[in-house]
C-alpha cells in the first residue's frame, strides 16, 4: 500500500497527513442524526485505514457530542493521530440561540480538561482558540495556551480566524503552528494578508469548508436538498440569485473535472492543495464515499492554467449570514 502523503505545519515540526478529516458535520450543522453515528464512526476508521490521520473537532460541536464521538472512534487507535480540536466558543445545550466567545485564561484550562476528558486522551496534538476574543489580550490567551503545553497537555498551539496583527502578537508569546480559516476557490480574502504573515511567521495554514460547504461539489443545486436543521439554508452563498449565480460559476469546475477525468469537488480540493506545501485543508464528512472520493485529490495535478481560471471565479454572496460573529478583532481585520 501506498504511504499516504504528509506535511509539516510551518516550522512547528508538527507533520500530519496532507489531507485531515473535519467531523463537525458528523454531529451539528449539516443536518446530523444520532442514527448515522455508525457510519461517522466507520468514516474515522476508514479515514485512518487509508492514511488521514488528522482529524479536527472542536468542544462546541454539538455542545461537546462531537468530541464524545471522536473519542469513541478513536478508543485504541490513539497511536499515530494527530487530533486537534478548539476552545472559545461558548453554547448550551438547554439553549440552542445561546453563543458567545470567551478567551479568559481560566476558560482556557476549563475547555482544555473538558476536551481531554469527552475525547478520552491524556494529550490534545493541536490546540486551537476557535474566534479570537475581543475583551480579552490575546497575549493572556495564548499565555495560558503555552501554560498547557508546559504541562504536556497540548503538544501545539492553533488560531482560527485571526488576523495578521493578532497572529504576530500570539505568535510573540508562543510559537503558533497553525491557523485554521476558510479558504476555498470561493474564498480567497485571506491571501493578501493572511497568508504572507503565516509564511512569515512560521505557522501553517488549515483551511476549513475548502468545497465551499458543499457548493464546489456540484452535489447541492438547492436549498430543497438540504436537511430542515442544516444552516446552509441560511447561508447567503446559498441564497436566491446568489446560489443561482455560484451554481453558474461550476461550470468551469465541471469542465476542469471532465478533462482530468474526475469530480468537480477533487478539482476543488486540489486547487487548495496546490497553494504550498504548509496548507492541509480538511474537508469534513460523515461518509465514506465522499471520504474517498476526497482523498483522491491529493493525485491530482492541476496545471497553472486549470489553476488561473479556478481562481478567476467570483461567488455572490457573504460567507455567514452574520459576518460580525466570525472574526474575534475586527478592529485589525474584516471579520472573517
Amino acid at each position: 500500500m501506498t504511504t499516504f502523503p504528509t506535511r509539516t505545519l510551518g516550522r512547528s515540526g508538527l507533520v500530519v497527513s496532507a489531507l485531515g478529516l473535519g467531523c463537525m458535520g458528523m454531529s451539528d450543522f449539516y443536518g446530523a442524526t444520532p442514527d448515522e453515528e455508525p457510519e461517522s464512526i466507520a468514516t474515522i476508521h476508514r479515514a485512518l485505514e487509508l492514511g488521514v490521520t488528522f482529524l479536527d473537532t472542536a468542544d462546541m460541536y454539538g455542545v461537546g457530542a462531537n468530541e464524545e464521538l471522536v473519542g469513541r472512534a478513536l478508543a485504541g487507535r490513539r497511536d499515530g493521530v494527530v487530533l486537534a480540536t478548539k476552545f472559545g466558543i461558548e453554547r448550551r445545550a438547554d439553549d440552542p440561540t445561546y453563543r458567545t466567545i470567551n478567551g479568559r485564561p481560566a476558560y482556557v484550562r476549563q475547555s482544555c480538561e473538558g476536551s481531554l476528558r469527552r475525547l478520552g486522551v491524556d494529550h490534545i496534538d493541536l490546540y486551537y482558540l476557535h474566534r479570537v476574543d475581543p475583551e480579552v489580550p490575546i497575549e493572556d490567551t495564548v499565555g495560558a495556551m503555552a501554560e498547557l503545553v508546559g504541562e504536556g497537555k497540548v503538544r501545539h498551539l492553533g488560531l482560527s480566524e485571526a488576523s495578521a496583527g493578532t497572529l504576530r502578537r500570539a505568535a510573540a508569546v508562543h510559537p503558533v503552528a497553525a491557523l485554521q480559516t476558510e479558504w476555498s476557490v470561493f474564498t480567497r480574502d485571506l491571501e493578501a494578508e493572511i497568508v504572507p504573515t503565516c509564511r512569515e511567521l512560521g505557522i501553517g495554514l488549515v483551511p476549513y469548508s475548502p468545497l465551499g460547504r458543499g457548493l464546489l461539489t456540484g452535489v447541492i443545486t438547492s436549498t430543497s436538498e438540504l436537511a430542515d436543521n442544516d444552516f446552509r439554508r441560511h447561508q447567503p452563498r446559498y441564497q436566491g440569485e446568489n446560489l443561482d449565480h455560484n451554481l453558474s460559476l461550476l461550470a468551469v469546475v465541471k469542465e476542469i473535472a471532465g478533462r482530468h477525468g474526475c469530480t468537480p469537488g477533487q478539482v476543488a480540493l486540489a486547487w487548495v492543495l496546490a497553494q504550498g506545501d504548509d496548507v492541509v485543508p480538511i474537508p469534513g464528512t460523515r461518509r465514506r464515499r465522499y471520504l474517498e472520493e476526497n482523498v483522491g485529490a491529493v493525485t491530482l495535478v492541476l496545471d497553472a492554467e486549470d489553476r488561473a481560471r479556478l481562481a478567476s471565479l467570483e461567488p455572490a454572496g457573504e460567507r455567514y449570514a452574520d459576518m460580525a460573529t466570525v472574526g474575534g478583532n475586527s478592529a485589525e481585520r474584516p471579520p472573517a
